[in-house]
Order: structure tokens, then C-alpha cells, then sequence
């Protein structure tokens, strides 16, 4: 299956990001995207979406929503809505209504930054999910570039260091988002992790010091979504969504940090005695069940049962491991990269029932 690498949550001048959709757009060319989703706040802007071309590069930009009660004190609950196709924000007040009203017409509701701490020294407040007894939703957003970077800011000068050095931010999903996804799929559920950028190109000033924090360029570089879908996209701008879209719903992927290397050409696959099985697919556990992990490159790889880790490969390209117990497996995947053990691929799990 084609494998496609999608870039998602990202805001322009319709809510509080600096740029255009065409920026972005441009922005997504140069560093080889293959889609974005822009997902601005309270508004579903109708008509960027479409392809843009650049002489031999090709890039879908699709257009979702991000909804949260702009009355509710303290913010909370931000809900991103992909495919709903119209302006939801109406029934932000009630975030299980919200998720019914996004399923019924077809669309599909992620958590946004699920676990987002607060940074006091830069003004930035705690915009965590607490409403968890809610159900139908679609999945969580597992990592957000901007949430990982609320708990780097001990202080201004971290701030200013960050934004002056972003390559040192990205380490992998908050341990407690990790923990949160876990623990919903040990419930039985079915919950697809994505990974967000929360993208503004907002521009610094302060004192002497101009800065484009964190430029569009720049998450696009980092956390993506490389999704397999049925064929390679097309010139139809509509069905492609639609492919990409039901990809998404069926946790058909997985989250890569592609800053210190491509994550394009991981595989994580099952095979029992009657079928076979990709990322966010079930499984018999009868007779048995193979995994088998394909790296780009070789790397930390760890396959994780229920939460737990039950094996660990240092320097393999290629892992298998024969697994006779049902339960939910997916993949972390670690490297080095600027001193330090960083987050490099986060698969969909694989649910052996």
C-alpha cells in the first residue's frame, strides 16, 4: 500500500496563527509533504482546500476545525474535527454532543493536546481534556509540538532558548499522554493516536529580538503522520480526502519524527493462521500470531503489550516476535539525535483479540 506523509493541526490568520493557507501550502512543498490538515479555531473556512502544485510536487490541503467552548473558564477541551465539512462550533458548549453531531455527519473527532501543562513564564495556561467520560470519539492526539514545548519553559531564557534552538524540543509524546492512550485502550476501546504540530509561525518581539516561532517549515519537518492508504493519490482533490480521512479513522499509520531521519518505509505487520494484519487492525490470536517490524534504519525498537513493554531490539532493521496472548501491541521506536534519546516512531497498535 502507498504510504503518504500527512502533516495536521496548524492555524492561520482566521483564528490566531500568523500565516495563510497558501504559506502553508508553500511551506508544506518544501518539505515534501504530501497533505496538511489546517484546523483553525471556531471557524471551518470553506474554499482553500484543493491541491497546489509546484512544478513536479504536489500537495492536498484539506481543512478541519479545532472546537472548545470560548466560555468555559478555565480553557479546556479543544476537539479537532476532520471531514465534518461544515461549522460545528455551535455545539461546543457539550463536548459528547459535539463528538455525536461530528459522527453523524460523517466526520472524525481526535482529543486535542490531551495532557497541555501550563507555562507560567510565558503566560501559557493548562489546556488539558478533563472530560473523559465521553464516548465515539475517534482517537487522542498522542504528541503536540506545542504542548511538548510547555514544559521545557522553566523561564523566559528557556523560552528564548527554544525558540532560538527548536530542534532540542521534540523528545517523543508527554510520558503522561502515553500513559492516558494506555490506559483507553486497555477499556477495549479502539483509539487512534495522531500526532500535531499546533503550528502559528506567531512572530517574537521582544526588546531587539525578532523571531518567527517555530515557522510552518519547521513542524513540517518534525511531527507527521505517514499513513497507508488503498492507492496513490490521484488529480481528484475529494476522493483523495476521502482516503485519507478513512486512513485517519482506521488508524492505517503511525507518528514520525522525521527531523533526525526519515520514518518513510517503517512497517508493522501481523500474520496468524487466517489472515494478516496492519496498524489499527484486529487479529485472532488463534494458533498464534507473527509480528513483524521493518525499520528504516537501525534504531531502539520496543513492542509494547497493554502498556508494557515485552520486548526490546537494539540493533536490528528487522524484528519478529511470535505472540500467543490476546491484547493490544504497537511499537515505540527511539534515536539518538543531538545528544540525547529521542521519540522517533510511535505505531498504531495492532489488537489481537
Amino acid at each position: 500500500m502507498p504510504e503518504i506523509t500527512l502533516n495536521l493541526h496548524m492555524h492561520t490568520r482566521y483564528s490566531d496563527g500568523a500565516g495563510t493557507h497558501a504559506d502553508i501550502a508553500h511551506a508544506a512543498l518544501k518539505a515534501g509533504l504530501d497533505a496538511v490538515i489546517v484546523t483553525d479555531h471556531n471557524v471551518w473556512v470553506n474554499g482553500p482546500a484543493g491541491y497546489t502544485q509546484d512544478g513536479n510536487q504536489r500537495l492536498l490541503l484539506m481543512i478541519g476545525e479545532e472546537i472548545h467552548d470560548q466560555a468555559r473558564k478555565p480553557q479546556k477541551n479543544h476537539l479537532l474535527v476532520f471531514g465534518a465539512n461544515r461549522e460545528l462550533a455551535s455545539y461546543a458548549y457539550d463536548p459528547q454532543l459535539l463528538i455525536d453531531v461530528v459522527a453523524r455527519v460523517g466526520g472524525l473527532s481526535f482529543i486535542a493536546h490531551p495532557v497541555d501543562p501550563a507555562a507560567p513564564p510565558v503566560h501559557e495556561g493548562d489546556i488539558s481534556w478533563v472530560d473523559w467520560n465521553l464516548h465515539g470519539y475517534t482517537g487522542i492526539e498522542l504528541w503536540n509540538g506545542f504542548s511538548e514545548f510547555k514544559p521545557r519553559i522553566k523561564s523566559l531564557l528557556h523560552a528564548i532558548y527554544y525558540v532560538y534552538f527548536p530542534q532540542q524540543i521534540n523528545r517523543g509524546p508527554l510520558p503522561e499522554a502515553l500513559l492516558l492512550w494506555d490506559t483507553l485502550l486497555s477499556t477495549g476501546k479502539r483509539v487512534v493516536a495522531i500526532g500535531g504540530s499546533d503550528a502559528h509561525a506567531n512572530h517574537l518581539r521582544l526588546g531587539p529580538l525578532h523571531r518567527t516561532v517555530f515557522p510552518y517549515e519547521f513542524h513540517f519537518k518534525a511531527i507527521n503522520n505517514h499513513l497507508f492508504i488503498p492507492h496513490s493519490l490521484g488529480t481528484d482533490s475529494a476522493s483523495d480526502t476521502s482516503m485519507i480521512l478513512e486512513a485517519l479513522r482506521q488508524g492505517h499509520g503511525y507518528i514520525g519524527y522525521d527531523r533526525p531521519a526519515s520514518t518513510r518505509g517503517f512497517r508493522f505487520t501481523a500474520c496468524g493462521m487466517e489472515h494478516s494484519a496492519e496498524m489499527g487492525d484486529e487479529l485472532s490470536c488463534k494458533g498464534g500470531v507473527t509480528f513483524q517490524i521493518r525499520l528504516p534504519m537501525i534504531a531502539e525498537c520496543i513492542l509494547i503489550k497493554d502498556g508494557k513493554p515485552v520486548r526490546t531490539w537494539h540493533k536490528h532493521e528487522l524484528c519478529t516476535y511470535i505472540a500467543t496472548e490476546p491484547g493490544v501491541y504497537r511499537v515505540e521506536v527511539y534515536i539518538q539525535y543531538l545528544g540525547r534519546r529521542r521519540g522517533w516512531i510511535f505505531s498504531n497498535p495492532i489488537y489481537i483479540r
